[in-house]
């Protein structure tokens, strides 16, 4: 789509196309349960920790640095989930989200973006999820099983010594 802006101060017209934000999220599994954030901001709820992929970065080390950023984990990533690109899926803006799977260990803590962390059971989730993270762990948890026997994945440097 394109896009036409005006400048307010001359009014020169530009145009330029208007693409859907890439972002990534990543179902954490701890021994515990799944790992989820209470979000600070708008939109409030618990979610999936997760974030925009920056500039420069892969999927990959996106999800490596959000996961760390809002939990203090470092994980290991055992592989790419899905892609989820409903337009409505995040009531900001248009953005597509690639989920990641990942193990977690050690003690996770809030940070980032993230006014609390909870570490939850599959069966006792919280009723209240922001954007479309219901519908992700409802269809993570068809096949958790199968993703739970998986061994490989991209480990953060020193992941090892969580």
């Amino acid at each position: 789509m394109i896009v036409e802006e005006k400048c307010p101060k001359c009014g020169h017209v530009t145009r330029r196309h208007k693409n859907p934000i890439p972002t990534v999220d990543i179902i954490i599994e701890h021994e515990q349960g799944l790992v989820l954030i209470e979000r600070a901001k708008p939109p409030y709820g618990w979610a999936l920790p997760g974030g925009f992929v920056e500039y420069g970065e892969s999927l990959e080390e996106a999800a490596l640095r959000e996961a760390r950023e809002e939990t203090g984990l470092k994980v290991k990533l055992l592989g790419q989930f899905h892609t989820y690109s409903d337009p409505e899926r995040d009531p900001r803006q248009h953005a597509i989200t690639t989920v990641y799977v990942a193990r977690g260990a050690g003690r996770p803590k809030a940070a980032s973006d993230a006014a609390n962390l909870g570490i939850f059971p599959p069966a006792a989730l919280p009723d209240k999820l922001a954007f479309d993270h219901a519908l992700i762990l409802a269809d993570y948890l068809k096949v958790r099983e199968a993703w739970l026997a998986r061994g490989s994945g991209a480990l953060e440097p020193g992941a090892a010594d969580c």
